[in-house]
């Protein structure tokens, strides 16, 4: 099992905040002979729906010398378990979460562009105070 990212918790307690229910802490998949473990699984009921939401939140902490190399390997890690769960759970959505400083990258163009290109969602939360600021549908 991999280790928890810096802000592994900053994250789950921010979901909970936010009305989520953790169900996988970490959420597995496999894909042949491979694991992979998206940081968490998560659940909110949603009453006007008589369903729930379920989503999968990769960590990521952008605490390398370079956002730019950051984000490129965060865009190559999305685009793999987020091609995993479209074959095995399609109803359940793939966002990175971001902490808020790095993901002003997301606002320049180059973060238009994979936003627009690839559908990318993504959380962007504030460590400190463990909450989400905004979601990027």
């Amino acid at each position: 099992m991999p280790a928890k990212d810096l802000y592994h918790d900053a994250v789950r307690n921010a979901l909970i905040k936010d009305r989520w229910t953790i169900t996988e802490d970490p959420y597995r998949l496999t894909w042949g002979e491979r694991d992979f473990y998206v940081d968490l699984g998560a659940e909110r009921v949603v009453a006007a729906q008589k369903g729930s939401d379920c989503i999968a939140v990769e960590v990521k902490s952008f605490l390398g010398s370079s956002p730019m190399h950051d984000l490129e390997l965060a865009l190559g890690q999305y685009l793999l378990y987020r091609s995993i769960l479209e074959e095995q759970d399609p109803d359940r959505a793939l966002f990175p979460a971001i902490p808020n400083e790095p993901a002003d990258i997301l606002n320049e163009p180059v973060g238009q562009l994979l936003i627009s290109k690839h559908v990318i969602k993504a959380i962007v939360f504030d460590p400190q105070r463990e909450e989400i600021i905004r979601w990027i549908p």
